[in-house]
């Protein structure tokens, strides 16, 4: 039997050409491979951070809402006093003398009643509106936890296409919101002042 020594190197040439391809995409799968264990422990802190924020948002939410209640009870007192005041007015006007010592301190009392609610109502408007602040702030981190959330789960399925069609420019591009949902993350995670206020009100 004779050797065609051409198709003998065409051969080797192409499995040469066959082994070098196979590196290639062994090296792009372990590439991404890295990539999508990293992305995912990365997202399993932010979700860990996310989940405390959005306990202390709901803490916080109930403490305005008991607040406000409170604010209310106090303004009610407040009035319920006021009014009484215009009543014994009215009656201390037309009392007797006899009379006007007692009416004159009931009116007192109820004038440091009415103060006395009056400042406490002033001191829990401060809080209910302490702790409206308090929830706006971290609602504004656990958006910035959500859009990393959303952009790295892009990310990764972009990644997973580049598994699966072995193309590397595919990769690069899956770097971007890659890219962008790390950093979103990291803001989370260190307070930056990072807040896409138009995306956030679109996905809202």
């Amino acid at each position: 039997m004779d050797i065609d020594a051409m198709q003998t190197v065409e051969q080797s040439q192409q499995e040469q050409s066959g082994g070098g391809d196979g590196a290639a995409v062994a090296r792009l799968n372990a590439w991404v491979a890295i990539t999508v264990a990293l992305l995912a422990t990365f997202m399993a802190v932010c979700k860990i951070k996310d989940d405390n924020i959005c306990q202390a948002m709901q803490q916080a939410q109930a403490s305005r809402i008991d607040d406000w209640g409170f604010y209310q009870a106090r303004n009610l007192r407040e009035e319920i006093a006021r009014a009484t005041l215009a009543q014994l007015g009215v009656q201390q006007a037309a009392a007797l003398p006899s009379q006007q010592a007692a009416i004159a301190a009931t009116i007192g009392k109820y004038e440091a009643l009415a103060k006395e609610q009056n400042s406490k109502k002033k001191q829990i408007l401060a809080q209910a509106q302490a702790d409206a602040q308090q929830y706006d702030a971290l609602n504004y981190r656990d958006d910035q936890f959500d859009l990393s959330d959303a952009l790295l789960a892009i990310a990764i399925s972009m990644l997973a296409m580049t598994a699966l069609t072995h193309k590397r420019w595919l990769f690069w591009i899956a770097l971007l919101p890659t890219g962008f949902g790390v950093v979103m993350g990291l803001a989370g995670l260190l307070g930056w002042h990072i807040h896409p206020d138009s995306l956030s009100a679109l996905l809202s």
